[in-house]
C-alpha cells in the first residue's frame, strides 16, 4: 500500500562522476583500482558514503541491506579510496524489529557495516531520551550533535561532540550535526533534553570550525528540505549538507552549498567526493548509487543481520495481548461494512495520535480470513496490516471531512478498498443517493459535524498521498508527517498491549441505508 516516491533532483552538482559503480562491482581489487584511477575524482582525499532514514537492516523491495553497504565501503578501500560513511538521522525506529529490540539491532548492524559518523533524527527519540543515550553508548562510530543538549550537563546528549574536525590527506573538514525541532518529536520523550534551533547552533559553532582551520564544512542534518535550504542561504560557508528526513533522493545546489539526501532504507547510497585544488577551490563529485542484489553481502555484517532476523522470528510469535472475539477479515466484508477489526485498528491509530477522529481504508486490512479469538502475536498483527504504512495527522474542516467520507463510500454497494473504517465518529450512508452526496448525520464525539470547525484526523500516509482515490488532502495542514509518524502496526501493538484484552464489536459507527 505504501507508495514509493520518485527521485527529485533540483540541481546538478558542480562535478559529476557517472560511471564509477563499475569500480565497485569489478571482480578483483585490481579491476577496482584501475576503474577508480581513471576517474577525475581519483585525487579527492575523502569519499563520503551517505545514508539516511534507514529503518531496515535487510533489503527493501530488492534494494538496500546494511551488509551490502559494508561491501561497498570495503571495495572502495581496496580501490585506494578513503571512504567515510555518514548517516543523517532516523534509524533507531520505526520498524517491527525496532518495536521488539528498541533499536539495538540497528546499532549492531551499523557497527558491523562500518558506519563512521552519525547525527540524530526525530525517530531516535521514539523510545525516550534515556534509551537513546544507552544506544549512543553502544555505537562504535562518532556522533556529532550540535543542537540537542542534555539539560543535566549542559552538553550534547549522550556524550556526542558539538562539532568535529577531521583531516583527510591535506584536507581539513569540519562537521556539524543538526536535528529538527518540530512537534514531530514528542515532549514526553524529552525528559531531560532540549533541542536548540538549528540555525542558532550553526551560528555558534561555524566560527569555531573556521577559526580552527576547517577548509571545508559539512553539515550533517535531519531537517526538512526547506530548512536545509534556509541553512545554506544563511551560512554560505557550508560546503556540503548531508541531509535526511525526506524519504526520496534529493540533489540540489543552494548558492555555494551542495545538498544531498539519499532516500531511505539504504536502497541508495550517495557517494560524494570533496577535493581542494591548489588555488583553494573546492570540487564536489557526486553519484547516487543503487544498492542492488548483485552487490554481495559482507560476511561479518551479514552474520550480525542474520542473528537479529532469527531472533526477530522468535519474538514475532510472542503474544502481546488477546482478543476476546473472532476478528472478521474477509475482503468482501471489511470493504463494504463496519467491522470489529476495522474499529480495532482505527481506534488504535486514534489512540496513538490523540486525535479527534481517525480513518483508514479497508483495503489495507488483510488476511482474507477470520482471526480466531485468543492470543494476538506480533505476527498476527502484521498479517492484519502487512504494509509499511505510517500514521499521519492532519487538520481538516468539517466540510473536508464530509467530502472524505463521501469519497470512501462512493462505490457502495460494491466492496472497495477505499471503504472507510473510522473511530471517533458516526455517520449514515444513503446508497441510493448520488456518489459524493451519500453521507448523512455525521457526529464527532456524539456532537453534530460542524462544517466550519477544524478537527484533527489520523490516517495512513497512503491516503494522505492520494491513495484509494482520497485525493482531497493537498494543501491541508499536516501535523505529523509521513516521515515522523509511527507504523500502523506499531500503533496497533501499543493499543493491544495497553488494553491486554480487546473485544471490538460493530457499534453503529457506520449505518448503511440500502
Amino acid at each position: 500500500m505504501k507508495r514509493i516516491s520518485g527521485i527529485a533532483i533540483a540541481a546538478i552538482v558542480v562535478a559529476f562522476a557517472g560511471r564509477s559503480a563499475e569500480g565497485l562491482r569489478g571482480n578483483t581489487t585490481a579491476d577496482a583500482q584501475l576503474a577508480e584511477s581513471a576517474q577525475p575524482r581519483a585525487r579527492a582525499p575523502v569519499t563520503f558514503l551517505q545514508i539516511n532514514d534507514v529503518y531496515q537492516t535487510t533489503p527493501v523491495d530488492g534494494l538496500g541491506g546494511l551488509a551490502k553497504l559494508a561491501t561497498i565501503k570495503k571495495r572502495l578501500q581496496e580501490a585506494g579510496r578513503t571512504p567515510f560513511m555518514v548517516l543523517a538521522g532516523d534509524f533507531l525506529s520505526s520498524s517491527v524489529a525496532s518495536t521488539v529490540f528498541k533499536g539495538e539491532q540497528m546499532i549492531a548492524a551499523l557497527n558491523a557495516a562500518g558506519l563512521d559518523l552519525a547525527t540524530l533524527g526525530n525517530h531516535e527519540f521514539d523510545f525516550g531520551d534515556d534509551m537513546l543515550i544507552q544506544r549512543m553508548h553502544e555505537a562504535k562510530w562518532e556522533w556529532v550533535v550540535s543542537n540537542v543538549v542534555d539539560r543535566r550537563t549542559g552538553k550534547p546528549i549522550g556524550g556526542a561532540a558539538p562539532y568535529l574536525i577531521k583531516t583527510f590527506g591535506t584536507l581539513k573538514v569540519g562537521f556539524l550535526g543538526l536535528c529538527l525541532t518540530t512537534s514531530e518529536i514528542s515532549k514526553a520523550d524529552l525528559t531531560h533534553t532540549e533541542i536548540v534551533d538549528p540555525l542558532i547552533a550553526a551560528a555558534r559553532y561555524l566560527p569555531v570550525l573556521q577559526s580552527r582551520g576547517a577548509q571545508a564544512i559539512v553539515a550533517v542534518t535531519h531537517l526538512a528540505f526547506v530548512d536545509d535550504r534556509r541553512l545554506a542561504e544563511r551560512f554560505p560557508q557550508i560546503t556540503l549538507i548531508i541531509g535526511g528526513h525526506e524519504h526520496f533522493p534529493i540533489t540540489a545546489v543552494e548558492g555555494r552549498t551542495f545538498i544531498s539526501k539519499a532516500g531511505s532504507d539504504a536502497r541508495y547510497v550517495a557517494r560524494i567526493e570533496l577535493d581542494r585544488r591548489a588555488n583553494g577551490t573546492l570540487e564536489r563529485f557526486f553519484e547516487l548509487m543503487p544498492v542492488t542484489p548483485d552487490i554481495p553481502d559482507e560476511p561479518a555484517a551479514a552474520a550480525v543481520v542474520a542473528d537479529y532476523e532469527a531472533r526477530l522470528g522468535t519474538a514475532l510469535d510472542v503474544a502481546v495481548g488477546e482478543s476476546a472475539v473472532p476478528l472478521e477479515a474477509h475482503s468482501i466484508q471489511v470493504r463494504s461494512n463496519e467491522q470489529p477489526i476495522g474499529n480495532l485498528i482505527a481506534d488504535a491509530i486514534r489512540s496513538e495520535m490523540k486525535t479527534d477522529v481517525s480513518l483508514m481504508n479497508s483495503g489495507s486490512i488483510r488476511g482474507d480470513r477470520i482471526y480466531p479469538a485468543g492470543p494476538l502475536t506480533r505476527r498476527t498483527l502484521i498479517a492484519m496490516h502487512p504494509f509499511g504504512n505510517v500514521v499521519t495527522v492532519v487538520e481538516v474542516t468539517g466540510q473536508l471531512l464530509l467530502r472524505t467520507l463521501n469519497a470512501g463510500v462512493s462505490k457502495l454497494p460494491a466492496a472497495a478498498g477505499q471503504f472507510p473504517q473510522v473511530s471517533g465518529m458516526t455517520f449514515t450512508v444513503n446508497v441510493k443517493a448520488p456518489a459524493g452526496n451519500r453521507v448523512r448525520d455525521v457526529k464527532i464525539g456524539g456532537e453534530p459535524l460542524d462544517p466550519a470547525k477544524t478537527y484533527t484526523l489520523a490516517l495512513p500516509d497512503y491516503l494522505l498521498n492520494g491513495g484509494d482515490a482520497y485525493d482531497m488532502f493537498n494543501g491541508v495542514k499536516v501535523l505529523v508527517t509521513p516521515q515522523s509518524g509511527p507504523l500502523i502496526v506499531t500503533a496497533l501493538e501499543h493499543y493491544v498491549v495497553e488494553k491486554k484484552v480487546v473485544s471490538p464489536k460493530v457499534e453503529g459507527r457506520i449505518t448503511i441505508q440500502q
